[in-house]
């Protein structure tokens, strides 16, 4: 293997992990976004519990419909 093959294999090697960091970089921004999304419905859900419990509502204890 002479010099002029080391080069291209270390570019071919160079190139495939830049994809692969792109691609991570990619995954990683989805999955803060959707971390932001799930963080904004928890927090709605606190604060709809909170106001049913203002209300004198309280679904935690309430029976299911079914008995």
């Amino acid at each position: 293997m002479d010099q002029e093959d080391r080069f291209v294999d270390i570019e071919i090697k160079l190139a495939l992990q830049e994809d692969l960091v792109d691609t991570l970089n990619q995954t990683v921004y989805q999955q803060a976004r959707k971390i932001d999304q799930l963080e904004a419905m928890i927090a709605k859900l606190a604060d709809h519990i909170r106001n049913l419990q203002e209300a004198g509502q309280n679904p935690v204890n309430e029976r299911p419909p079914h008995y």
